[in-house]
């Protein structure tokens, strides 16, 4: 099926969202991809990349920090591709792919389709910070803490994109960032890294926390911090341009490929968020499993249509202002809504 391309209508009402959270002051700036599998873009940039680093337009190439975006951008893919290479097996406890833990460990048994699909009942609240002066393996101490609820309801956790982060570094015996790396440069995603990255003009600063500079090139998520800036949940930093890329090979990959396999699979509900929304491995659905999203918390978004060939980036900085969920929830609506519509 070719690609449905965006109405100028579509295109038009994504600009006055984006144009009307700036204005509200939800983000100092973003910018928006509306695209196609075949490669046909529209763009829209709004705003400054931040009044006190860069007081210019984003571009495509302004690199943002993606926060939760990171778990479908980084460890979704390297876990299809692990899946596919027989490193990792979905309906396995991931135990079963970490250094083995002695004696009574709770939080062993849920599964890596369970982690993905965040039904695993683990602890939700991530508060790394808590083991900062621990000698034990990071794992260990995950696996060793008492489920918080029984697995199988939806609920979103971090820890399980974290343990899953570490589990692909284990079975590969590579660290993450080094097969993250690898597979963006197979997509052509120069400008995707995970950080610390070298603050310039180009990459947009988060948030002034009480009593430090503002965060510029770090990494906005402090459970990620804690782990050095890596990690399976959060720590990547990309361009709209370059998650425009991805999205494109992800939309454009053959049916039977093991790309194009692995996002069938995770279009598959797998729990329910809420009335209209469940989520798939890694991805939350709507309408009715014909689009998969995902949020990050600093501001961004990827959204994909798989039948209809389409998708939308959104990347904005909006933690520079504040709270970002609510502030940018009527543009996340409108995307979502124009994404559905054919």
């Amino acid at each position: 099926m070719s690609a449905v391309p965006f109405t100028h209508a579509d295109t038009t009402l994504l600009s006055d969202g984006l144009n009307q959270v700036v204005a509200d002051g939800a983000t100092p700036g973003g910018f928006l991809v509306s695209g196609t599998a075949s490669g046909d873009r529209t763009t829209v940039a709004a705003g400054v990349i931040s009044p006190e680093t860069h007081n210019e337009a984003p571009d495509d190439r302004t690199v943002y920090d993606i926060a939760s975006l990171t778990k479908v951008v980084a460890t979704w893919p390297l876990i299809g591709r692990a899946l596919h290479a027989g490193f990792l097996d979905l309906d396995t406890p991931v135990r079963d792919f970490l250094p083995a833990v002695d004696g009574p460990a709770p939080s062993v048994e849920p599964t890596v389709r369970q982690l993905l699909a965040h039904t695993s009942g683990l602890r939700a609240s991530t508060r790394l910070d808590h083991y900062v002066d621990r000698t034990e393996l990071l794992h260990e101490l995950i696996l060793r803490e008492p489920l918080e609820t029984v697995p199988g309801p939806h609920k979103y956790i971090n820890r399980g994109f974290i343990l899953l982060g570490l589990a692909l570094a284990h079975v590969h015996q590579r660290p993450l960032d080094e097969l993250a790396a690898d597979m963006w440069d197979e997509f052509h995603m120069n400008a995707t890294t995970y950080g610390p990255i070298t603050p310039n003009p180009w990459v947009a600063p988060t948030e002034a926390r009480p009593g430090a500079d503002r965060l510029w090139g770090s990494v906005h998520d402090e459970n990620a911090a804690t782990m050095g800036g890596v990690a399976g949940h959060a720590g990547a930093f990309a361009s709209a341009g370059n998650l425009a890329a991805y999205a494109e090979a992800l939309l454009s990959a053959a049916p039977t490929s093991p790309l194009g396999n692995w996002l069938t699979a995770s279009m598959k509900p797998q729990a329910e968020i809420e009335p209209g929304l469940s989520r798939g491995l890694g991805w939350i659905l709507a309408a009715g499993g014909t689009v998969s999203y995902h949020h990050g918390f600093t501001g961004t978004s990827l959204y994909l249509a798989p039948a209809t060939g389409r998708y939308i980036v959104l990347a904005t900085n909006a933690v520079h202002n504040g709270a970002a969920r609510t502030r940018l929830a009527p543009l996340r609506e409108s995307i979502l809504k124009t994404i559905t519509t054919t």
